[in-house]
């Protein structure tokens, strides 16, 4: 084949492409609020999926065919209104078309020069995702994947400050020789801050825990007694805004209140918890966030953009600089008045997620955000009257945002013998495939703990997912 052959041959299909898609897209977007959370049947359909790799392709229009086919018979549909697994958001309607818009024109922002539109629509968003949320408008942000490198960004900034308070520039002689960094925080930790902890070297068995009960909750004067102990050598303190089991918050103005009295950088993972400055309900629970010194926060859950999505803050644009310093002859120069995005976070290879981000401020602006957060507000104490209200369901925990943790007890077991039937009922639940709500625990007690962050999803949606936990607990009963 010659390299005219070639060119020919794939924008032929191209064509075909945009004829397929044009066919089959609207359907899609349109069947999100009916195909089912998670298809049943899934692990059948793709007990024979893997295969060689095909020496001639089956071409585009065939394997398009095939990836659709997959999707309808096995696919989990984590954008629809009955997906409360996890913390997951949905799209709005300006944001799934960005994001198809993004990948169409194959945007790269690692820099200003590979797209000036993309460079800028991040920058103006994070601008008006610091107006949202309240932040200082001085700080510096960057949009990474999610939640754990949001986390990533934020703690190689306070990494690099803590070493620079040792007289060490980490990014360049690395941690060997240095003291132990000591990491503060609740039980509240999320596993990606303790993933991320693992990776830069810090170490996740070196975080020190101060909690008061079995649940996490943080036990101030216990992390106070700490900080004296330091004697002013620095340290990090992790503040935790909305933790995944039942959407629980450290004291956030309390904790940065303390950390200002001792030589500490304050990190707040925020991933979903930041939101709540969004409502008058919840606003006091992440009182007091802009004056940390570094916050992480996804778009992919309470933003409803679609997933990747997530935003790192920092205080100082300098430490992030530092730390994610990245040069060579080809590449645009460090101090160009030019916006260069990779140079101050861990990718190079950037797809343009910040178009999504801009276009649902751009389309809803703060009264949209608001009336989203608000929405799953109001879904979040409807679902929690509903299991009060039902005697077989009990509420493990009052909600203070949009994770209501229950359980089922039909009555006459204990504690140990409701942990064993509620795990099993979550994985009847989740094979059932209907709604995608998992378990956890809350201390020692199992609990379903669905989290609502979606626009999609109806007071009817929560109603029909308390009667399918019941009607699944009645058949294994």
């Amino acid at each position: 084949m010659t390299e005219q052959d070639l060119g020919i041959e794939l924008r032929a299909e191209v064509d075909g492409l945009v004829r397929q898609l044009k066919d089959c897209l609207p359907d899609i977007i349109q069947q999100t609020d009916n195909r089912t959370a998670l298809a049943p049947n899934a692990a059948t359909v793709l007990a024979n999926f893997r295969e060689p790799l095909p020496q001639k392709g089956s071409g585009a229009q065939v394997t398009i065919e095939r990836l659709l086919e997959l999707n309808e018979t096995a696919g989990g549909n984590t954008g629809g209104p009955k997906c409360f697994h996890f913390v997951i958001g949905g799209s709005t309607p300006a944001a799934l078309a960005a994001d198809l818009l993004a990948t169409a024109y194959d945007a790269l922002t690692y820099t200003w020069v590979l797209s000036p539109v993309g460079v800028e629509m991040e920058l103006q968003a994070l601008d008006w995702l610091k107006e949202l949320f309240e932040l200082p408008k001085e700080w510096s942000g960057v949009m990474v994947t999610g939640g754990t490198m949001a986390n990533f960004v934020c703690l190689a900034a306070a990494r690099q400050w803590w070493g620079e308070q040792h007289g060490i520039d980490v990014s360049e002689v690395g941690l060997a020789g240095a003291p132990q960094m000591p990491v503060l925080t609740s039980g509240f930790i999320h596993a990606s801050t303790l993933k991320v902890l693992a990776v830069q070297g810090v170490g996740r068995g070196n975080v020190q825990r101060f909690t008061r009960d079995d649940f996490g909750r943080l036990d101030l004067d216990a992390m106070e007694a700490a900080l004296q102990a330091l004697d002013g050598n620095p340290g990090l303190i992790i503040v935790n805004a909305g933790e995944v089991n039942a959407g629980e918050f450290d004291p956030v103005d309390d904790v940065i209140r303390l950390a200002r009295q001792h030589n500490c950088w304050v990190h707040v993972d925020a991933a979903f918890g930041l939101f709540a400055r969004l409502s008058p309900r919840t606003a006091h629970l992440v009182e007091g966030v802009e004056c940390a010194d570094s916050v992480a926060v996804d778009g992919h859950k309470w933003l409803n953009v679609p997933y990747d999505s997530g935003y790192s803050f920092v205080r100082d644009y300098g430490l992030m600089a530092r730390a994610f310093r990245y040069s060579a002859d080809y590449l645009p120069d460090e101090n160009s008045a030019q916006a260069t995005p990779g140079a101050i976070g861990p990718e190079s290879s950037r797809r343009a997620r910040s178009f999504a981000v801009w276009a649902t401020l751009k389309a809803y602006g703060r009264e949209g955000q608001c009336r989203i957060v608000e929405h799953c507000l109001d879904i979040a104490a409807h679902f929690a009257d509903r299991v009060r209200q039902t005697e077989e369901l009990e509420l493990m925990n009052d909600p203070q945002l949009n994770i209501v943790a229950f359980r089922y007890n039909p009555g006459g077991l204990d504690d140990q013998a409701l942990d064993c039937m509620n795990e099993e009922l979550g994985e009847a639940v989740l094979s059932d495939g209907r709604f995608l709500a998992g378990t956890s625990k809350i201390g020692a007690r199992t609990v379903f703990r669905p989290a609502f962050s979606n626009w999609r999803t109806r007071r009817e949606d929560v109603d029909e997912f308390a009667d399918v936990v019941l009607e699944i607990a009645n058949k294994q009963s």
